[in-house]
């Protein structure tokens, strides 16, 4: 935590140094990209990115699941989907998913989370695909079920009615990224039904 408590102390003197850039912020943000992604401390969207301040919004969850849309019973996941895209006007919308990651494992690996039962609660009420059906993990990352996971959350994602207007305008693009933690390596899901190296 000191660490932390040092930087923030001599972030301001960061600021004054690019005065122009920050001062800009004062009038809004008007970020081009709505990045989703897990809670993972190993994954920074603007490290991967390079984005600058004000150029992504993000969403961060547990396992970068992306929600069912309720009208009825509004989460704040869907209420961040509904501002980015209504309101901030997003041109596009990245579902990230990461390899280890926790969530995806305990998925697949039928781990016990009965210690942890709001954890367990939101993995299977918002997982998008069968648990039941092969997915191939192979490998310690995960790289299998964890993009298939990133597709999923992402066709979810086209389901919600502000996504969906907007994709039929053909306004948005909506994309399904896969990170690897241990290499820097991003792949993109293409039309091909594959990841590709970005």
């Amino acid at each position: 935590m000191r660490s932390l408590i040092d930087n923030a102390r001599s972030f301001v003197t960061h600021v004054a140094e690019r005065a122009d850039e920050f001062r800009a912020l004062e009038a809004g943000q008007r970020p081009e990209v709505l990045f989703i992604t897990c809670s993972d401390s190993r994954v920074v969207p603007s490290l991967i990115t390079g984005a600058r301040p004000g150029e992504l919004f993000e969403l961060r969850t547990a396992g970068n699941i992306v929600p069912e849309y309720s009208g009825d019973h509004p989460t704040s996941e869907t209420a961040t989907i509904e501002y980015a895209v209504r309101v901030l006007g997003v041109r596009d919308i990245v579902v990230c998913g990461h390899s280890h990651c926790g969530a995806v494992q305990a998925l697949v690996g039928g781990d016990d989370l009965s210690a942890v039962p709001a954890v367990r609660g939101w993995l299977e009420r918002t997982v998008a695909w069968p648990l039941n059906e092969p997915v191939g993990s192979g490998t310690p990352d995960l790289a299998v079920p964890v993009q298939r996971h990133a597709v999923s959350q992402a066709e979810r994602l086209r389901t919600h009615p502000c996504v969906r207007e907007r994709l039929d305008a053909g306004t948005l693009g909506v994309h399904a990224w896969y990170y690897e933690v241990h290499t820097g390596a991003v792949r993109e899901h293409r039309s091909d039904g594959r990841f590709h190296l970005l």
